[in-house]
C-alpha cells in the first residue's frame, strides 16, 4: 500500500475522483451482500433454535450483518469524499477528519479479517450446542401435553424428516429416553409395569425410534419397533440386515450444513477483504511514485484518498 504523495494534473485528478466515487459505490453493493449473507445465517439459525442450547452461535451472522452495516456507511462516506473533491468549495471540509477517517477504514479491514477467520472456525462452538440442544430436545419430545414444550415432538419429527437423520448421534439414542407420553401408555398392562421397573429412574424405555426416522427409500415397511429382537420379525438380523431407518445422526447432519453454509460466507468475506487489501499497486503517471489500485468494499485505499485530497493545489480535487 502506497503511502507517498503523488501529483496528477487537473484531467487526471477528475478522472481519479470519478473511479473513486464509483469504485466506492460498487463497494456499498458488496456491503449489502455481506449484509444479506449475515441476515440468511441467523433467520436460518433461528429456525433451528429449539434444538440449539445457547445463542452464542449467532456471534458469527450478528457481526456479518454488522460489518454490511458499517461497509455501507464507510463507502457511502467515501463516495461522498470523491464527489465533493471535484468542487474547491466542498473538498475543503474533508482535510480534517482524513486521518481519522483512514484509520477507521484500517480497523474496519482488520475486524472483517476476523469475522471471516470466526465463519471459518465456529463449527466447534456449534457442534457442542447442537450436541446438548438436541439432546434436551429428545427429552422432551413426549411433552406434547407440557406448556411451552407441546411443539417440540413436532419440531424434531420435521427435522428428522428434512435432514434425513435419527437422534442425535444416531438411531440408538432414542433407546435410552422414554419419548413415549405417559398418556399413551397403559398402566394396566403387565409389559409396560415390568419395562418401568427394569430401570432406576421408572422410564418406560423401548428399543424403538419414532416414525420419521424411517427411511421411506427402503423397499421393506419400517421397523421402528423391537429393533434388537431379531425373532420379532420375519427374515431379520439387526446386527447384519441394513436398517431401513436413517443411519446418520441429526447433530452431523446439522453439522455439515450449517458448516457449509459458514464456510462459503467466511470465503465471501476473505474474497472481500483481499480485494480490500492485497488489490496491489498500478503505474501511475505524473510527479512520482506508484499508485495503488483500489479497495473493493473498503473504499479508496489511504495513499489514493490521501493524494486525491491532499497531493495538488487544484481545485478540481484539492
Amino acid at each position: 500500500m502506497a503511502l507517498l504523495k503523488v501529483k496528477f494534473d487537473q484531467k487526471k485528478r477528475v478522472k481519479l475522483a470519478q473511479g473513486l466515487w464509483l469504485m466506492n459505490w460498487l463497494s456499498v453493493l458488496a456491503g449489502i451482500v455481506i449484509f444479506s449473507l449475515g441476515l440468511f445465517l441467523k433467520i436460518e439459525l433461528r429456525k433451528r433454535s429449539d434444538v440449539m442450547n445457547n445463542s452464542e452461535s449467532h456471534f458469527v451472522p450478528n457481526s456479518l450483518i454488522g460489518m454490511g452495516v458499517l461497509s455501507c456507511v464507510f463507502n457511502s462516506l467515501a463516495g461522498k469524499i470523491c464527489y465533493d473533491a471535484l468542487d474547491p468549495s466542498k473538498y475543503a471540509k474533508w482535510k480534517p477528519w482524513l486521518k481519522s477517517y483512514l484509520v477507521v477504514c484500517v480497523l474496519f479491514n482488520i475486524v472483517l479479517f476476523l469475522v471471516a477467520l470466526c465463519c471459518f472456525l465456529m463449527r466447534g462452538s456449534l457442534e457442542s450446542t447442537l450436541a446438548q440442544g438436541l439432546k434436551n430436545g429428545m427429552k422432551y419430545y413426549r411433552d406434547t401435553d407440557t406448556p411451552g414444550r407441546c411443539f417440540m415432538k413436532k419440531t424434531i419429527d420435521l427435522l428428522q424428516i428434512e435432514f434425513k437423520c435419527c437422534g442425535n448421534n444416531g438411531f440408538r439414542d432414542w433407546f435410552e429416553i422414554q419419548w413415549i407420553s405417559n398418556r399413551y401408555l397403559d398402566f394396566s398392562s403387565k409389559e409396560v409395569k415390568d419395562r418401568i421397573k427394569s430401570n432406576v429412574d421408572g422410564r418406560y424405555l423401548v428399543d424403538g425410534v419414532p416414525f420419521s426416522c424411517c427411511n421411506p427409500n427402503s423397499p421393506r415397511p419400517c421397523i421402528q419397533y423391537q429393533l434388537t429382537n431379531n425373532s420379532a420379525h420375519y427374515s431379520y438380523d439387526h446386527q447384519t440386515e441394513e436398517l431401513n431407518l436413517w443411519v446418520r445422526g441429526c447433530r452431523a447432519a446439522l453439522l455439515s450444513y450449517y458448516g457449509s453454509l459458514m464456510n462459503s460466507m467466511g470465503a465471501v468475506t476473505l474474497l472481500v477483504w483481499l480485494f480490500e487489501v492485497g488489490s496491489g499497486p498500478a503505474g501511475g503517471e505524473g510527479s512520482g511514485g506508484h499508485l495503488p489500485l483500489l479497495d473493493l468494499t473498503g473504499g479508496a485505499q489511504p495513499g489514493v484518498l490521501a493524494s486525491l485530497l491532499r497531493s495538488s493545489p487544484q481545485p478540481c480535487c484539492g
